[in-house]
């Protein structure tokens, strides 16, 4: 850290994103990507007559891909903001909605990056406590007068609230925003996106990163009222207009247009999921019931952080939190089934190992 960085950030936690190793070869079950690669629609759309307009600024509106959103989610073009994956999103929207003044309220075990903007841009926030066993205690959320922000299904835990414990929250706030970051609903959460049409204060966000194979492309969608998207550009446009490359936005358009291929993908994630929960049972692991592209499980054989360290020595990678309320779990990207066999042919060599 300089000399030169202001006071306000000198004590500023950064967020820590996974691992992503350089000196060796990983199965790479660490950071909630796809196994799958994009659809053949997506790799023919970003071609090289694509990329020999990069001299060309791309379109600051991007309609052709909220068109094509809004057609799929069966809502208006003026009812889609699209930007630099969901962080942005996020970002954005605590500029927008959050203040020292306004507040805003997101449990106290979810996605970090949330604690992360609120220390960012002075937010007076609380963290709500999850119940003991994870789930998120809706009445935290209930007439709180404050911007709500909650991740459905949430991380790391996978758990979910119903549309009408969410619709409880949005009903009674009706004076602030409540957020729902749905970037793994594709995986058997139930989407609110048809709630933003009742409610003018209901904004959801999603990510293309986890069932649209393009975490490496950063982009991200959000759906609501008019007024909320017209606040989420004002912002856009006061910082970057052009956020999203000709690349992205193309593979974007395409993906849309080939949506069977991922929401077959999708299926596919969730039956691995569900192979993959009874495989670590039988392991004597107990899971939280995940309907995310990941597994939060723990064991009484071996910590959490050993166990993280020892798959990874073995060339797994998976994901351990310091939390010390989460210590004794880990996160595991579900990958396909090859991959959860080789996490499970290491996991049984570890356990035989720490148990002899």
């Amino acid at each position: 850290m300089s000399k030169f960085l202001i006071d306000k950030y000198q004590t500023l936690e950064a967020y820590v994103p996974g691992e992503q190793p350089k000196n060796m070869q990983y199965v790479k079950l660490n950071t909630n990507e796809s196994p799958y690669p994009p659809s053949q629609t997506v790799l023919d759309r970003v071609s090289s007559a694509e990329v020999s307009m990069l001299n060309l600024y791309p379109d600051p509106d991007c309609v052709n891909l909220r068109n094509k959103l809004a057609g799929l989610y069966g809502v208006e073009i003026d009812n889609v903001f699209v930007s630099n994956g969901s962080d942005e999103i996020l970002s954005f929207s605590f500029m927008a909605f959050c203040s020292e003044e306004t507040g805003a309220v997101f449990p106290n075990i979810s996605y970090g990056f949330y604690k992360v903007y609120g220390d960012l841009y002075g937010v007076d926030y609380t963290q709500a406590p999850l119940n003991s066993d994870f789930t998120v205690n809706v009445n935290d959320y209930k007439n709180v007068n404050k911007t709500v922000i909650i991740a459905n299904p949430n991380a790391p835990t996978g758990l979910t609230l119903s549309l009408s414990e969410i619709e409880d929250i949005v009903r009674s706030n009706p004076n602030n925003v409540v957020i729902i970051d749905e970037a793994y609903v594709d995986f058997g959460g139930e989407s609110c996106v048809e709630l933003t049409k009742k409610y003018g204060n209901l904004l959801v966000v999603q990510t293309y990163s986890k069932s649209r194979s393009m975490a490496g492309a950063r982009l991200g969608f959000a759906i609501g009222s008019k007024e909320l998207i017209s606040d989420l550009n004002r912002i856009k446009y006061s910082t970057n207009p052009y956020n999203i490359n000709r690349l992205t936005l193309a593979a974007g358009e395409a993906a849309i247009d080939s949506n069977d291929y991922y929401m077959a993908n999708c299926c596919e994630i969730i039956k691995t999921r569900e192979y993959s929960v009874k495989r670590l049972a039988e392991l004597g692991f107990s899971c939280t019931n995940s309907k995310a592209n990941f597994i939060f499980a723990k064991s009484d054989k071996i910590s959490g952080r050993d166990y993280y360290l020892k798959l990874k020595s073995n060339g797994v990678l998976i994901r351990h939190f310091d939390n010390p309320l989460i210590k004794d779990y880990v996160r595991i990207t579900v990958g396909t089934k090859e991959q959860m066999d080789r996490l499970f042919e290491e996991t049984e060599k570890i356990l035989a190992e720490v148990q002899s």
